[in-house]
């Protein structure tokens, strides 16, 4: 088994939810979390807050790490798969996608030691 991160996109929202909707939405994610882990394909996640910083060449620090893009990223999971299909599959009902976000999957390297 190969081990995945579907990273979760999406737009950031002017609007903030009531603590009921985001009691609902943590419930959504924890449902479709909790699939995969029955499927013995989990392996950890974490969201991201709204705080950050970009740090680039030449100790460049600029506002971030939202500032040049609409779109922001919300957290990921990382997963054990055969492969990329069986990760896209895997990505199947996560709640992102619901609210016209979208998720990245990418393979996660493993280096010798």
């Amino acid at each position: 088994m190969k081990e995945f991160m579907m990273i979760f996109r999406s737009e950031e929202r002017v609007e903030r939810p009531t603590p009921e909707q985001m009691q609902a939405q943590v419930k959504v994610w924890q449902d479709w979390i909790g699939g995969i882990a029955a499927q013995g394909k989990f392996v950890g996640t974490n969201a991201l807050g709204m705080e950050g910083k970009v740090v680039r060449a030449n100790n460049i620090v600029t506002d971030g790490p939202y500032m040049e893009v609409k779109e922001m990223v919300g957290g990921y999971i990382i997963v054990k798969a055969a492969d990329i299909d069986e990760a896209i599959k895997l990505s199947e009902g996560c709640p992102t996608l619901g609210y016209g976000g979208s998720v990245e999957i990418r393979d996660v390297m493993v280096f010798e030691q």
